[in-house]
């Protein structure tokens, strides 16, 4: 993966959400992400993200993340998500409760 990012954060709350979707996001999780447009993707967590330093196009630095999803009835399928597009996670799975 680049350096780049489409979006990167740079204020206290903000990078706290996205360390807060890292720990809600185990490897192999089931788990529903609610993005910001009101979209979701559905999926197993392939290894827990974690939050990294990107630059944006203008050049500004920031932080952001990747989660891969997978799912195992569609072999072929893998979905690459931002963690600055994620609204909420829902959990499929009892691997950390019903919603976060």
């Amino acid at each position: 993966m680049g350096r780049f990012a489409e979006q990167v954060f740079i204020h206290p709350a903000e990078i706290r959400h996205l360390e807060g979707l890292v720990q809600a996001l185990p490897t192999n999780g089931h788990v529903v992400l609610v993005m910001n447009d009101g979209t979701s993707h559905d999926g197993i967590v392939c290894e827990r993200p974690n939050v990294q330093m990107f630059r944006d196009i203008a050049e500004n630095e920031g932080i952001n993340g990747v989660v891969r999803l997978e799912r195992p009835d569609v072999p072929d399928w893998t979905c690459y998500v931002w963690l600055g597009d994620i609204r909420r996670v829902e959990h499929l799975d009892s691997t950390m409760g019903s919603e976060t």
